[in-house]
């Protein structure tokens, strides 16, 4: 079965102030930057088969040095980009409380579109089918990375365990924490979920480490 780790990326200076979606120049501060490095110290001796990353910035650097540790490229993948929040994107979130579309976000986002932006429904469906594409590509034992963002790991996770789309703001995803998935047989197996920097190599070397039942 393929493994997939859905990373999201390091802390920024927007990080629960405002809602940076897709505006570029976002990039990693300095806590952002020392938890990119602690990614790499822990997955430096795992056996990475394919790196891929959204394009956004904050995205890239938090993949960067564990690229470079494990020296794997990085693929930019468009399935893995930010929400795009269209006309609420960089509003801070005193603003975006006082906006009807907030409460409906929290009481029925399987409802929402972003105006001038993506539905939830659009987002989810295009980033699961982006994890679906790139776990196809590989071999039984392959572990790939892909860095993301937090409502990308959110929204993918709960289409695969089957969460309805209305609760997945049950599930939480923190900054630089890892999420992993298994594709096996056209079915995917939740083993972990936002975890911070606990993994360990010796896990992903050994095909029995969790059963495909």
């Amino acid at each position: 079965m393929t493994t997939i780790l859905l990373i999201r990326h390091g802390v920024n200076d927007a990080v629960g102030k405002h809602l940076a979606g897709r505006t570029p120049g976002v990039h990693l501060n300095k806590e952002g930057r020392a938890q990119a490095q602690a990614l790499a110290a822990l997955l430096k001796d795992f056996p990475v088969k394919a790196i891929y990353s959204s394009p956004l910035e904050r995205t890239l650097e938090t993949a960067e040095p564990v690229s470079e540790a494990v020296g794997v490229p990085i693929r930019v993948h468009e399935g893995l980009l930010e929400t795009d929040y269209g006309d609420i994107c960089g509003k801070t979130f005193e603003e975006l409380q006082k906006l009807d579309i907030w409460n409906e976000l929290r009481d029925e986002p399987a409802a929402v579109r972003f105006p001038n932006g993506e539905s939830l429904q659009e987002i989810q469906a295009r980033a699961a089918q982006a994890l679906q594409e790139i776990a196809a590509q590989y071999e039984k034992d392959d572990l790939v990375l892909c860095f993301t963002h937090g409502d990308i790991v959110r929204l993918t996770t709960a289409y695969f365990i089957r969460l309805p789309l209305n609760e997945f703001q049950h599930l939480v995803t923190t900054p630089a924490a890892i999420t992993e998935l298994r594709f096996y047989e056209g079915r995917v197996f939740l083993v972990r979920y936002n975890q911070s920097l606990t993994l360990k190599a010796s896990q992903y070397c050994n095909s029995d480490a969790v059963e495909a039942g």
